[in-house]
């Protein structure tokens, strides 16, 4: 079963313009740009046919071009990171059975997330979409909430029924706890991240369905999916002790960098 990894990324994003380009310091005090990690994570990972950057900006372009990606060029139209996935995918000559959606904000996604949902989707024949989803401990659930009532936008959230089917993805912390936890006690609010595999049919029917009340309320593409009654499977995947975190802000960077010297990466 062929897969390809689409890495959707643009210049100009509401949140954080230019943040594909924005440099990030490794460990070993070598800086990279975030679109460069995020391909080096999506290339590490084993049972990957094909990886590559989809951008409409010749900026982007031109960088990842630099490091050795291989670039499609994709439409200022797209709306979200799964519509220019979408568009990268009617310019590939073979068609892939997978397609995942690796987002250029996710440098620290482990190669194993990539290779644990990949193998989910493809055991579970009813499932259109995967995702993957990461128990937070005390100390990822108080960043999320240290977010909030900062007024940031920070982590996205997940709850799922007993099937691992998903129920909700939120950018509000869902759900409710109530109380406090210590750094490493686990929680029963799940981090949704941002990397998604689709099976090629259920992505091209995608960019058709109209964009519902949840999708705009939340800001979140994958509601879409579940708006218009597509399967989307959570797949719980194991941290394995590594900090895990999106760049969403430009508060995170110092916040990513921290953990890049934290877990030795270059």
């Amino acid at each position: 079963m062929s897969v390809l990894v689409v890495i959707p990324a643009r210049f100009a994003s509401t949140r954080y313009p230019g943040k594909p380009l924005v440099t990030l310091t490794g460990a070993t005090g070598q800086s990279k740009t975030l679109i460069q990690r995020s391909w080096e994570a999506a290339v590490a990972a084993k049972g990957v046919d094909r990886v590559v950057v989809a951008t409409d900006d010749d900026r982007i372009r031109d960088a990842s071009e630099a490091f050795g990606a291989e670039v499609i060029m994709t439409s200022e139209a797209c709306a979200n990171g799964t519509e220019r996935c979408a568009d990268a995918l009617s310019h590939i000559d073979e068609e892939p059975e997978i397609v995942v959606n690796l987002q250029g904000d996710a440098p620290l996604t482990p190669p194993w997330f990539v290779e644990d949902l990949v193998s989910a989707i493809q055991n579970a024949p009813d499932a259109d979409v995967a995702t993957p989803v990461l128990r937070c401990d005390g100390r990822a659930l108080n960043g999320f909430l240290a977010d909030r009532k900062a007024g940031r936008v920070g982590g996205t959230t997940a709850v799922f029924s007993n099937e691992k089917t998903a129920m909700y993805f939120s950018k509000e912390v869902i759900p409710f706890t109530g109380s406090s936890y210590a750094d490493h006690v686990p929680t029963p609010v799940f981090h949704h991240v941002g990397v998604y595999a689709y099976r090629a049919s259920a992505l091209r029917a995608y960019t058709a369905f109209p964009v519902g009340p949840l999708e705009t309320l939340e800001g979140l593409e994958q509601l879409r999916f579940m708006e218009n009654g597509q399967k989307v499977l959570c797949v719980e995947v194991d941290g394995k002790g590594r900090a895990f975190w999106e760049l969403n802000n430009p508060e995170d960077a110092p916040r990513i960098e921290a953990m890049l010297l934290e877990m030795g990466q270059p």
